[in-house]
């Protein structure tokens, strides 16, 4: 299918962000607690918990720390987490998403306002980079568990929201519109294909390209967010070489 360049453009950020970030198990754990605290601890009926445990088992997070999550978060004394977002803009116009889980609202928003200020940007009102970015599904999926050839699988899918997909040595990627995310999902449980990550991401319609100072200058801001706490994702739409 066409379109391979998308995951070109997804799995750098992506790397740059894992290799960076040195939290990525405290940003998985407060996925799973989130999913519990709001879906309930069975697997069988909440998919969303389903989902964050296999990110935490693809990611290596060991059982114990995966258990303690769990039972903390639908504990009576569980403190709450907020799901956030904030959107604006760096220098030179690029759009900047950030998601963040938070168990204080006033610390986020503080925090994200001022590295948007302190390095030359401007936080927008939610909505505003709705025509910027499209929302999509992404599936890495184990090539061992498919126990169809791949042109198979591909055509098997597309009718539950497959886009594209794009073999990566022992994994294969899938690319989903962002409504049928939870609909791949289901049938990938049900086909029994193992899946190592799957996550909803942020895509820009079209990039900004810049020179290689300015680049620079604002990865340094994205960095800056990254390193914040509360933060789980920041999206952007410049195009690195």
């Amino acid at each position: 299918m066409a379109g391979h360049s998308k995951w070109a453009n997804i799995k750098h950020r992506k790397g740059a962000q894992d290799k960076k970030r040195s939290k990525i198990f405290s940003r998985i754990i407060k996925e799973i607690t989130i999913s519990a605290k709001s879906g309930g601890p069975d697997i069988n009926s909440n998919p969303r918990l389903r989902l964050a445990i296999q990110n935490a088992k693809g990611a290596n997070m060991p059982k114990d720390n995966i258990e303690r999550a769990i039972k903390k978060a639908t504990s009576n004394d569980a403190g709450q987490i907020f799901e956030i977002n904030f959107e604006g803009y760096g220098p030179h116009g690029v759009a900047i998403f950030i998601e963040c889980a938070t168990d204080n609202k006033n610390r986020t928003v503080s925090n994200i306002r001022a590295v948007f200020s302190k390095n030359g940007g401007s936080l927008g009102v939610n909505g505003s980079l709705d025509f910027i970015f499209n929302t999509i599904g992404i599936f890495q999926i184990d090539k061992d568990s498919i126990q169809t050839n791949l042109e198979d699988l591909e055509m098997i899918l597309i009718d539950y929201g497959l886009e594209d997909l794009e073999n990566e040595g022992n994994k294969i990627i899938l690319l989903t519109s962002f409504h049928s995310f939870g609909l791949m999902q289901t049938e990938l449980e049900k086909m029994e294909i193992k899946i190592i990550n799957a996550e909803v991401h942020k895509i820009p319609k079209e990039y900004i390209k810049l020179d290689k100072e300015k680049t620079l200058k604002i990865l340094t801001m994205i960095e800056k967010f990254e390193e914040e706490e509360d933060v789980q994702n920041v999206f952007h739409n410049i195009e690195i070489n």
